[in-house]
């Protein structure tokens, strides 16, 4: 299962093989225009305006030697919709955001089995942990020229100005809670520092506030190392960091001090790393066209230490409560008993003006 192509507006990438660390010895589909992926995802970040203007966001379209397109639209009220075109048939759906205002940026990611007469349309905010799903009656296989004309720019395809990244894989993409640090982060546990990815269920780490907690479980995942996957470095001494660590742009670091109880009324808050970037203490990492993740999940959400500083494990909320949102995730092959619940985060998350407010603040 593997990434096949990524685009932007600074680059468009395209490989039957794979990208990045994705990539396979053999064609993972073969390299014939008639060929069809019959499952796959296409998962992409684009900005929503607030004022909800309809808008083509991304697409492509064609009328030889049939009618053919796949469009995704900004509709009015801050959603999504997507139209598939194949000769007469038609298959399409929409989703809205429950929470449209400013601008915000939102993932979609679009799934589909086209054998099993199923897909999926997912709506999520990458600083938020709510998601929003439909269901895609008998969605249509896409033609591996169709979807190289839509990942590579050609013959009638569409990426707006809004649109941050896109990216294509043949594998049905999970949603929901990601993991967020590199494999190699060091994490404290009883025995010394050890990196996140040799750490599995049944181990245990040390942890701010709770003393020593057992690991329940280990996820890790590849994704396009673009928009809210792109990586931040956090560099030493900054945060009481021991070395540089990097993390994805939604980790987030517990961040205490007298401003903090000043400005928020609270010992500490968790910041996510994205808007900790200043160009000096956390800056954006250089990296290729995709990047591998790992990350704990803790029994109630407690907070580890990573070179030194605190960071968020793996928060999952009630998800063992909804078998869909369940079914979609990475957690999908683990057992529903060995699974925690997390109610509230165990501190206060910030917005994202409070964050940069702070942020601010320290820098200055």
């Amino acid at each position: 299962m593997t990434w096949l192509a990524l685009c932007d507006h600074d680059e468009r990438r395209f490989s039957v093989r794979g990208l990045g660390s994705d990539k396979q010895q053999e064609a993972c589909i073969a390299d014939d225009p008639r060929s069809l992926l019959t499952r796959g995802s296409i998962v992409f970040e684009t900005r929503l305006s607030a004022d909800g203007r309809p808008q083509l966001l991304f697409g492509h379209n064609t009328t030889f030697p049939w009618q053919r397109s796949l469009t995704f639209q900004a509709i009015p009220g801050g959603g999504i919709a997507m139209v598939q075109v194949q000769g007469k048939s038609i298959a399409h759906a929409a989703i809205q955001r429950k929470d449209a205002g400013r601008t915000d940026v939102v993932r979609i990611t679009y799934s589909w089995d086209s054998c099993a007469k199923w897909g999926r349309l997912t709506l999520e905010q990458p600083e938020d942990t709510t998601l929003t799903s439909v269901y895609v009656e008998n969605p249509h296989p896409l033609s591996l020229e169709d979807v190289r004309h839509l990942m590579l720019g050609t013959g009638g395809s569409t990426f707006a100005p809004d649109m941050i990244f896109a990216a294509l894989s043949d594998r049905i993409e999970p949603t929901g809670p990601m993991p967020s640090l590199l494999p190699g982060t060091p994490l404290a546990t009883p025995w010394g520092y050890k990196p996140a990815v040799t750490l599995q269920r049944g181990d245990t780490v040390l942890t701010r506030g709770a003393g020593v907690v057992p690991v329940l479980h280990s996820i890790s995942r590849t994704v396009p190392a673009r928009g809210s996957y792109r990586p931040v470095r956090l560099r030493a001494p900054y945060f009481g960091l021991q070395q540089d660590i990097v993390v994805s742009p939604d980790q987030r670091l517990l961040i205490d001090g007298p401003e903090v109880e000043y400005l928020f009324g609270q010992e500490a808050v968790l910041v996510p790393a994205r808007h900790l970037v200043n160009g000096f203490a956390a800056m954006d990492e250089p990296c290729g066209p995709t990047i591998s993740y790992t990350q704990l999940l803790l029994p109630s959400h407690e907070t580890l230490i990573a070179a030194g500083t605190a960071l968020e494990s793996l928060y999952i909320g009630r998800i063992r409560r909804n078998g869909q949102h369940m079914h979609a995730s990475l957690l999908q092959q683990l057992d529903r008993n060995s699974l925690p619940e997390h109610g509230k985060p165990a501190h206060h998350v910030l917005k994202w003006h409070d964050a940069i407010h702070l942020a601010r603040q320290r820098a200055a």
